[in-house]
């Protein structure tokens, strides 16, 4: 499969650093002994200012980039606060957002551990609280000759799910071009990667479209409205509660995007038709992610 043009990205993965997958050897169905690629997976604790806020168990790329989104995407900073500095100790696993505001959350929070569980994200009591005064842009669109080439694109992007599996990835994109392609080992940890640098970078959302190889669960539908971003498309397929958010937040929600084919469950008014389904190939079936390679010279009789 030939590889993407990577000139438009603004940020995109690094497969080759060898930080982020460990070798390990073990042995396939047939009793040989295989090295297989895995994906690391470490500690960072975020602190807003002085106070302590979460243990989050990621990837261990961008942790600044994480750190900030975040604390954005759980309503810990405010779109118009000062981040006066972002230190990371890469010994201690700590990332501190300083912000020019004074902030203090230690009668609301205790100490809590995210993990990279699909659904064991940590959610704040309060992450619905601006979720029904948010406006998305009306006018933003989404062309379906636009949705196929983003599809390519990502799908052709060299990645750490393609080298090791085990990994979510969500990428920022505009019209036809992707921007900002994260992964980690939580979905959630992509989004507020994505969150980060948007907010790092002052990058507006109105015009933006969103895409996640993960599920559209509430989850995504809410952090990406939070984002102010007015379209999410998914490789996967929805949940009920993720499709009736989307319809009451006015976001154009798009899942089982697959090669020619894709379903819109809310804000299909922003789609418009510009290229014949039918001439789109396909996708070939994909290869097993993270198959063991062959170690020479050892068999099961060994």
């Amino acid at each position: 499969m030939k590889i993407a043009d990577l000139s438009g990205y603004l940020i995109y993965p690094n497969p080759d650093d060898t930080s982020l997958t460990s070798h390990v050897t073990g042995r396939d169905h047939t009793g040989t002994e295989v090295e297989v690629d895995v994906v690391t997976e470490r500690g960072l604790t975020v602190y807003l200012n002085k106070q302590e806020i979460v243990t989050l168990m990621t990837l261990g790329d961008h942790p600044e980039y994480l750190a900030l989104g975040f604390l954005l995407n759980q309503n810990m900073l405010r779109a118009d606060d000062v981040v006066t500095g972002i230190d990371y100790d890469e010994d201690l696993e700590v990332a501190i957002v300083r912000t020019q505001r004074e902030t203090n959350y230690e009668d609301k929070l205790k100490k809590k551990v995210r993990t990279s569980g699909c659904a064991q994200g940590t959610v704040f009591g309060d992450i619905m609280e601006k979720f029904d005064t948010i406006k998305l842009a009306e006018e933003a669109r989404l062309h379906t000759s636009w949705l196929y080439q983003l599809s390519r694109q990502i799908n052709t992007t060299p990645s750490i799910y393609q080298k090791a599996g085990a990994i979510h990835g969500c990428v920022l994109c505009h019209q036809a071009q992707p921007l900002v392609y994260m992964e980690d080992v939580g979905r959630h940890n992509a989004i507020d990667k994505i969150a980060g640098y948007m907010f790092k970078h002052n990058i507006s959302p109105e015009d933006k479209c969103f895409y996640t190889t993960g599920r559209l669960t509430s989850e995504m539908v809410i952090k990406t409205v939070q984002m102010r971003i007015p379209i999410l498309v998914s490789r996967s397929g929805f949940t009920a509660w993720g499709v009736d958010l989307a319809r009451k937040a006015g976001l154009t929600l798009i899942g089982r995007a697959k090669g020619r084919k894709f379903v819109a469950l809310a804000g299909y008014e922003r789609l418009i038709y510009d290229v014949d389904a039918s001439q789109i190939e396909d996708e070939p079936p994909h290869k097993s992610k993270g198959a063991g390679r062959k170690k020479e010279g050892r068999t099961n009789a060994d």
